[in-house]
């Protein structure tokens, strides 16, 4: 199942308007200008894992019950088969496959990725992103290109790397083909506690 994307845009907004937080304050707590925040609320742009991220921190809420409208119930464990898990296909088609999506009052967000090839994207600078926290990411299948802040790796199968997220960080598929790997997000302790 993959989350429909207009309804997503309407849970936050409805959300947002129900605790009354305006639009600039979302913005700033999701790091987008207002401009980029209403054009990805309204719709008219498109809503990046770190966004969906920050803006469910900010609103109080788990991640995916913006993305299914449903808290996670689970509390002893919580099993996914291989291939299902909630599927969030955002960010130039990059697939990302929750493990979790259940689980309720997660430290982490597990996630497989898969960064597809793109031979645009081999010339220039990686685009970097930012969120709360700490990543581990590690490779299975394929080659990446991971960047922090002005550095670069390359990584292949049975590489990892963990890092600060709350720097700029970023990845490409290299060699040719998708890159999958295991992506796990450690939430911000002190945000944890808090909610």
């Amino acid at each position: 199942m993959e989350p429909d994307i207009r309804q997503v845009k309407r849970r936050i907004r409805s959300l947002r308007d129900d605790v009354g937080v305006s639009t600039g304050d979302m913005a700033e707590a999701t790091g987008v200008s207002a401009t980029e925040y209403e054009a990805m609320e309204s719709g008219d742009a498109e809503l990046t894992f770190t966004f969906l991220y920050r803006c469910g921190e900010r609103l109080g809420v788990d991640m995916i019950e913006l993305l299914t409208g449903e808290s996670p119930h689970l509390t002893g464990y919580s099993v996914v088969k291989a291939g299902t898990g909630l599927k969030i296909t955002r960010r130039a088609g990059f697939e990302y496959r929750h493990l979790a999506p259940n689980f309720s009052h997660k430290l982490a967000e597990p996630f497989v990725v898969t960064a597809p090839y793109s031979a645009e994207e081999q010339e220039g600078a990686i685009a970097l992103s930012r969120h709360d926290g700490q990543e581990f990411d590690y490779v299975v299948s394929g080659h990446l290109r991971f960047a922090f802040e002005d550095h670069t790796e390359d990584l292949g199968p049975g590489d990892a790397v963990f890092y600060d997220s709350g720097r700029g960080h970023g990845m490409i598929a290299i060699g040719g083909e998708p890159c999958t790997f295991l992506a796990i997000v450690l939430k911000d302790a002190d945000a944890a506690a808090s909610r």
